[in-house]
């Protein structure tokens, strides 16, 4: 797997797409900060970090993150997740040029000077940065 930020969001894609409930991801600290801002502006329910178990053969010797999906009128509540910048084209922005989703109804996860944050708070705080997705 050569981008692990890919394979989270279609991770979640594929399973709000087939209605599940939850879906576990393996963990890593740029992983677990986009899902806060996801869970942040609602976007699902909630995170939990499943600890590793050393003891274990399978996939849950490390550690990983449970997503719970959120859904309106069992309809997922996420419609698109969009990867816009990636590990062989990466796409930076200036504060200027920072996107505008879905006519302000989406989200854009960027990674700024202060952390990974919203497209609309890279805006307030007129920074530039990193589009890492795209979500509404």
């Amino acid at each position: 797997m050569t981008d692990p930020i890919a394979d989270m969001l279609t991770r979640i894609r594929n399973a709000s797409l087939v209605n599940k409930k939850e879906v576990i991801i393996p963990m890593s600290d740029v992983k677990k900060k986009l899902l806060e801002v996801m869970l942040r502006e609602r976007y699902i329910q909630k995170v939990e970090v499943l600890e590793a178990d050393p003891e274990a053969k399978d996939e849950s010797r490390f550690a990983r993150l449970k997503v719970l999906l959120k859904y309106v009128d069992d309809k997922p509540f996420i419609m698109a997740l969009k990867r816009v910048s990636k590990p062989g084209l990466r796409k930076y922005v200036t504060k200027q040029r920072v996107p505008v989703v879905l006519n302000g109804r989406g989200i854009a996860i960027m990674s700024t000077e202060l952390g990974i944050i919203t497209n609309k708070e890279a805006r307030r705080n007129k920074l530039g940065g990193e589009v890492i997705c795209e979500i509404y």
